[in-house]
């Protein structure tokens, strides 16, 4: 697996086998990491992280991340510099590109973090748009590998939003390496058609499914249910509205059940807002799972960083 130089900004960009090779570098960082044994990949390297939206984990993630590797982060705040209000993402792009040598964004536009990869010639990093959240879903992965061993055959609901940028990047990661993949969401919330036919040649070519339904009986043998808040950030104003169509899709107790199965987990992005997507009661019962999977953002991300910029 050779992805130095490359940028990470969709996993429609990424092979089967490049995103698997993604998580299996960072088990093998994680491990080294729990044994105390830190890397050097990064030393000499100056990283810019740049945040349209505050994060707890992704800002976390990649500032240790790069510290345990030997580089330097420089945290980049919606005050700090002028991206594309004083100065065009264009020309931001191109003056971090000459200080920096890489970049990671976090904000609201897809084309921002494409223009930063375009103009900057370094290697870019989608911490999350409004569209893809990709360093999430390797996290996902690899907590799911953790948890089953593996990841090809295993079933995974998704449960809530099914246009906002996790379930269209869950969409697209299981269609890649052949998790058979559910959005389960009212109509008035399903995934663009052409996204989800994209995500069907994926999953046709590992042998997987991508089926998207209202049916609450869609959870029927699922391994893992996933969720997250109703409401994105920005979209506060559609709050109530959301909760109203998306409450027969809570995950509680009810929807675990319907599983069929004791062995499903229950799967968070965080923040959670426990008493709308999911019940305190399911969220607490996985809760170690779940924080596997937050602390999985940091190694994953780190595995990205090597892989496209270490030395």
């Amino acid at each position: 697996m050779n992805l130095k130089g490359r940028s990470f900004l969709t996993l429609k960009d990424f092979t089967p086998g490049e995103i698997l090779g993604l998580i299996d570098l960072a088990a093998d960082l994680k491990a080294k990491k729990k044994r105390g044994i830190t890397g050097s990949s990064l030393k000499g390297k100056n990283i810019a992280l740049i945040f349209e939206k505050p994060s707890t984990r992704t800002r976390s993630a990649f500032t240790v991340a790069c510290i345990d590797e030997g580089g330097h982060p420089e945290y980049l705040g919606k005050d700090d510099i002028q991206l594309g209000y004083k100065e065009s993402v264009e020309d931001t792009a191109r003056v971090l590109g000459r200080m920096f040598d890489g970049i990671e964004f976090r904000g609201f536009k897809q084309e921002n973090v494409e223009k930063l990869a375009k103009y900057s010639g370094v290697p870019v990093w989608n911490g999350l748009t409004d569209t893809y959240h990709p360093t999430q879903i390797l996290a996902d992965f690899l907590t799911l590998k953790e948890h089953f061993g593996t990841l090809k055959g295993l079933k995974l609901v998704f449960a809530g939003d099914g246009r906002n940028n996790m379930a269209n990047s869950l969409m697209i990661g299981c269609g890649k390496i052949g998790i058979h993949f559910t959005i389960l969401a009212p109509k008035e919330l399903w995934p663009g058609e052409d996204l989800k036919k994209e995500c069907e040649k994926y999953a046709a070519e590992a042998g997987s499914t991508i089926t998207v339904t209202d049916d609450t009986d869609a959870v029927r043998g699922a391994d893992a249910i996933y969720t997250d808040v109703w409401c994105s950030m920005g979209e506060e104003a559609l709050a109530a509205e959301r909760i109203a169509l998306l409450k027969p899709y809570q995950v509680n107790d009810g929807l675990m059940a319907k599983t069929g199965k004791d062995t499903t987990i229950f799967l968070h992005c965080l923040p959670a807002v426990k008493g709308n997507e999911v019940t305190e009661e399911v969220f607490e019962r996985y809760a170690d799972v779940v924080f596997d999977e937050a602390e999985n953002r940091m190694h994953t991300i780190k595995a990205v960083m090597v892989a496209t910029l270490g030395d």
